[in-house]
């Protein structure tokens, strides 16, 4: 990423930036020489080849004027068979989502990444779209092990989604339906908006971040708690730290466990639990602390425990979206890989354990399920009235009522990535997954047989089921990101108050935080989604570049939204610096 240096610390907008799109002029005049060469020519696979450099100001370069592309068949790094794009002699890639295919219909062109950022510009829109159906086909092959059939893409995805296997016959009618804007909000489109920024030291080795709606929001590190202060215009630290045991005992599941990665704010934010995994790689953990934040002390040493037997936790989160703010809190939602729980820091009849007296306390398992087969569970959050959706390995996306979490009311079909981490709006409208290489976004709305508008939470959704729109990276973002770097923390803004909507949505790449306008991605008209087969992708973002990797990006709660603003401001964390945003709406 040192290539990248040019846009380090600042916001660049992958809608307007006027350098990409005198690029784009320049090589359509590159194209059109290219195609004036060959006019004659009818091959069925003949393109265009254009190759992009590794800097945001880099210049496409012809590569090849005329040459051709194949799939095919090879065995992949486990022997298993797996197709192939090969295009002239200078690419050779294997058919996957990182690729980071993106198209543009009316161009009759393809970019991708692959070492480099490529460019493919076909003679006929017929040859486009062959090429388009058959990299899509190759890659449901890849991905499930099976030829992209109807019967198996059936077999995939059930009858009920029949949207998600055919997007042009999906029913995006409550896409436009769901609820816009509040009347008083201020939308980005349209606006020049200024991004003020202002960052301070972080002591080093930030693992987490966990932000309040009160007074404080906290920053984890390989030593202790930070504490900064609320403010609308972002946070600032207080010069607190909560240190952590120096006799060698971390806060965490066990003494010799490591730097805790989960911090929970609980009980009026004045309490946090602190969950760390106990090998290292794995985030599994057999227990927890808890901390009094205003004295800086360990309260209690809790135990996850079932039936009498030690149990490990992979996740903890709150009852609700905005549970953190109850003074009377006891309770809290737990998830492993074949778990999902209620724990309870009262004990069976209702009391809270006294510390002194019970030696290491057990958390009371109040509520939940132990699924005997494998559903892999990796991720999960809560609704504002405690409803529940859990993110798996196989990709799959599960929501589950407040009522029962033995078995989920919907199962969205998996995309073929895993999830590895899932928000939800505060009225539960609205599923954001996040995976390696793009976000999912889901709307769980659906008419039932009366009529009645309702959220998949609350009932079976039937077979109208909306497609999913996914939320990916240019191709050249992509690539400036790195090789190596995956989308993670992908994230709503916050509200816990009914009526409010969120507005944006955020998640993290390699040194980008990724923006995107929530409304905008909702409107089917939206200009991203023109030209496109398959499901619509949104490609219009803003990002926010650092100088290191970030650990996560998230925005502040809606308290501290701003006269005239847009959103709260957004907090990005580094392993060194922490860093606020403000959107400001002035026109």
């Amino acid at each position: 990423m040192g290539t990248a240096q040019s846009r380090e610390d600042r916001i660049t907008d992958s809608e307007s930036d006027e350098g990409y799109e005198e690029e784009e002029e320049e090589e359509e005049e590159q194209y059109d020489d290219a195609l004036s060469d060959h006019q004659n020519t009818q091959s069925s696979s003949s393109t265009s080849t254009s190759s992009g450099g590794n800097t945001p100001k880099a210049k496409w370069v012809i590569s090849e004027k005329l040459t051709s592309y194949s799939f095919t068949k090879e065995n992949g790094d486990n022997d298993e068979n797996c197709w192939v794009l090969e295009v002239g002699t200078k690419v050779r890639v294997r058919v996957s989502t990182e690729m980071q295919l993106k198209m543009f219909g009316d161009q009759k062109r393809v970019d991708f990444v692959d070492k480099a950022v490529w460019a493919l510009k076909f003679l006929s829109d017929e040859e486009y779209r062959n090429f388009v159906t058959q990299f899509q086909n190759c890659l449901f092959e890849n991905v499930y092990g099976m030829e992209a059939s109807e019967e198996n893409k059936v077999k995939v995805y059930g009858k009920e989604f029949i949207g998600w296997m055919k997007p042009e016959v999906a029913d995006d009618s409550m896409w436009e339906d769901a609820d816009d804007l509040s009347s008083g909000s201020i939308p980005v489109k349209g606006n020049r908006e200024l991004m003020e920024e202002f960052e301070e030291a972080a002591n080093g080795g930030v693992q987490s971040l966990a932000l309040g709606a009160l007074d404080n929001s906290f920053l984890v590190n390989d030593l202790g708690v930070q504490v900064y202060r609320n403010f609308n215009r972002g946070i600032h630290g207080k010069g607190i730290c909560v240190k952590f045991d120096a006799g060698g005992s971390r806060i965490g599941g066990s003494p010799s466990s490591s730097t805790p990665k989960k911090a929970l704010l609980m009980r009026a934010e004045r309490n946090m639990m602190l969950m760390s995994p106990e090998n290292e790689g794995k985030p599994n953990a057999t227990g927890l602390k808890q901390v009094d934040i205003e004295t800086g002390k360990i309260v209690t040493e809790w135990k996850f425990e079932k039936d009498g037997a030690d149990i490990t936790m992979r996740d903890i989160t709150n009852d609700t979206k905005g549970s953190q703010l109850d003074p009377s809190e006891s309770t809290f939602l737990g998830l492993d890989d074949n778990r999902l729980c209620q724990w309870d820091m009262r004990d069976r009849k209702g009391m809270v354990q006294n510390i002194a007296t019970s030696g290491s306390p057990v958390l009371h398992w109040s509520q939940g399920h132990q699924f005997s087969r494998g559903t892999n569970f990796q991720c999960f959050a809560s609704t504002g009235d405690g409803s529940i959706v859990v993110g798996s390995l196989d990709g799959k996306i599960r929501l589950y009522s407040k009522t029962s979490m033995r078995q989920a009311k919907t199962a969205f079909p998996g995309l073929g990535a895993p999830i590895t981490h899932v928000d939800v709006t505060y009225d539960g409208k609205w599923v954001l997954g996040t995976t390696d290489t793009y976000l999912v976004l889901i709307c769980t709305l659906f008419t039932d047989k009366d009529g009645k508008t309702k959220t998949g939470f609350s009932g079976r959704m039937g077979n109208k089921i909306p497609a999913p729109r996914l939320l990916k990276l240019t191709p050249l973002d992509s690539h400036l990101a790195g090789n190596n770097n995956k989308f993670h923390g992908g994230h709503f803004s916050w509200v816990t108050e009914n009526g409010k909507q969120e507005r944006h949505l955020v998640a993290t790449v390699g040194k980008f935080s990724v923006i995107w306008d929530f409304q905008q991605v909702k409107n089917s008209a939206h200009e991203c989604y023109r030209n496109q087969q398959g499901l619509k992708s949104c490609y219009c973002y803003k990002i926010v570049l650092k100088d290191e990797s970030i650990v996560e990006s998230r925005f502040m709660h809606d308290n501290f939204a701003v006269s005239n603003s847009p959103e709260a401001p957004l907090v990005v964390a580094t392993p060194m610096k922490v860093s606020s945003i403000s959107l400001s709406g002035r026109g």
